[in-house]
C-alpha cells in the first residue's frame, strides 16, 4: 500500500509522523512525507534519508485581520495545488495529517480526490488547524482522551502519541547511559529540555536555579537550543554543577535513559516520550501555546501525580531550585511519579495509528 503523512512544522508533529512512517515501511508499505520548509524538518530528516518527502510552503495562520493573512492564503493555495499534483502521481491509499497547518492542504486535497484521510491530534485540546482539518477526515486519532470532547459528532479513537522507533528499543541502564554520555555513572541526573528548538524561558529559569543547587548534588544534561548554550553552561560552571549543555541532541535514547528527573515544556510529543521512559518531570508549559494546550497537557500529568507544574509567569530560580532539591532528595517520590508517568501512555501508539491506515483496504 501507499500512504502520505503530513507531519512538518515542529518536532511535535514531525517525530510522531516519522514513527508511523517507520512502522508502515517495516510492514512493506511505501510512505511519502509532506513537510515544511523549516530547518527543524530538514535537520530531523537527516536520520531518515530513504523516506520520500515533499516540501510544502504552508505557514501558521496569522491573526484574522493581519496583512499576513494574504501570504497565508497564497501559500495554502499553493500547497493544496501541489498536493493534488502529488496525489495524481503517487496515488496514496490513505492520507494521515499529524496536525498543524502543514496538514490542512494534504487533508483537503485528499478529500477532493476521495482518498481516505485521517487526523492525529496529540494534545489535550485541538488547535484551529486540526478543528478545520477534521472536516476532511474519516476518523480523528487522539493522544489524550480529554481531547475527544472537541470533535463532537466525529468518530474518534485514542491511540496515544507515536514514539520514534529509535526510542522504543530497550532502555539502557542509567549507569551505562551516563557513562556513554561522559557523566558520573552514580550521580543523580536532571535532564532539561525545551522542545526541538530549546526554550528561552526554561533556559533562564535553570540558569537562575543553578545557584540554589548545592555543588555536586546532581549533574545536568541541558538541551538549550543554539542561542543560550553559552549562557546556560556558564551559569552551571559558576555554580559548581557538573553539566553537559548541547544546542541539539540526536542521542535522545541515551539522554532519557540517564535521567532521574526532567525539566521540560509540555508539548504532547515530549510528554509521550517521558511517559514511555517512565520519567518524573517538572513541567513549565509554553505560555503562548495555541489554546493554552501545553498547560492542559501538563495538567493531565499533574492529576496523575506523574509531574509537578510551574507556570513560567510566576516561576523563579528560587522556586524551581527548591522544587528540584525536594524531588531529588526523595527517591520514593521520584519512583512513584515514574510509575504514574509510565502508566499514562498507551504502548505501541505508532502501531495503533498504522493499523487504522492499513484497515482502509479491508
Amino acid at each position: 500500500m501507499k500512504f502520505a503523512i503530513a507531519c512538518g512544522g515542529t518536532g511535535g508533529h514531525l517525530f510522531p509522523g516519522l514513527a508511523v512512517a517507520e512502522v508502515l515501511r517495516g510492514k512493506g508499505h511505501e510512505v511519502l512525507l509532506f513537510v515544511s520548509e523549516k530547518e527543524i524538518d530538514s535537520r530531523a530528516l537527516h536520520s531518515a534519508p530513504s523516506i520520500a518527502r515533499e516540501t510544502l510552503p504552508s505557514i501558521g495562520m496569522p491573526p484574522l485581520f493581519s496583512p499576513a493573512v494574504f501570504l497565508f492564503l497564497g501559500r495554502l493555495r499553493a500547497s493544496y495545488a501541489k498536493c493534488l499534483e502529488v496525489y495524481r502521481k503517487f496515488a496514496p491509499d490513505a492520507v494521515l495529517g499529524m496536525g498543524g497547518f502543514t496538514s490542512i492542504a494534504p487533508l483537503a486535497a485528499a478529500w477532493r480526490r476521495k482518498i481516505p484521510a485521517f487526523l492525529h491530534d496529540s494534545n489535550a485540546i485541538p488547535g484551529k488547524a486540526n478543528r478545520l482539518g477534521s472536516r476532511f477526515c474519516r476518523k480523528v486519532l487522539l493522544g489524550f482522551q480529554e481531547c475527544a470532547q472537541y470533535f463532537p459528532g466525529r468518530p474518534v479513537l485514542v491511540t496515544g502519541t507515536p514514539i520514534r522507533s529509535e526510542l522504543t528499543a530497550p532502555a539502557l541502564a542509567k549507569s551505562a547511559a551516563r557513562s556513554q554520555l561522559g557523566l558520573d555513572a552514580g550521580r543523580m541526573t536532571v535532564l532539561v529540555m525545551g522542545g526541538s528548538q530549546g526554550a528561552a524561558g526554561i533556559n533562564t529559569l535553570m540558569a537562575q536555579a543553578a545557584t540554589h543547587l548545592a555543588p555536586g548534588s546532581c549533574q545536568i544534561v541541558h538541551l538549550s537550543g543554539p542561542r543560550d548554550e553559552q549562557k546556560v553552561r556558564g551559569a552551571y560552571n559558576a555554580a559548581g554543577i557538573a553539566n553537559i549543555v548541547m544546542p541539539f541532541c540526536d542521542r535522545m535514547g541515551e539522554v532519557y535513559s540517564a535521567a532521574d528527573l526532567v525539566v521540560s515544556r509540555s508539548g504532547a510529543a515530549s510528554l509521550g516520550e517521558l511517559s514511555w521512559f517512565g520519567l518524573p518531570s517538572v513541567l513549565v508549559p509554553y505560555p503562548h501555546a495555541a489554546e493554552d494546550h501545553q498547560r492542559l497537557n501538563a495538567e493531565i500529568f499533574v492529576r496523575a501525580d506523574a509531574a509537578r507544574m510551574l507556570a513560567e509567569s510566576v516561576a523563579t530560580g528560587d522556586s524551581l531550585g527548591t522544587l528540584l532539591r525536594s524531588l531529588l532528595g526523595s527517591p520514593a517520590t521520584l519512583a512513584s511519579m515514574a510509575a504514574a508517568a509510565r502508566a499514562l501512555a498507551p504502548r505501541d501508539a505508532a502501531g495503533r495509528v498504522a493499523a487504522v491506515l492499513i484497515e482502509v483496504k479491508k
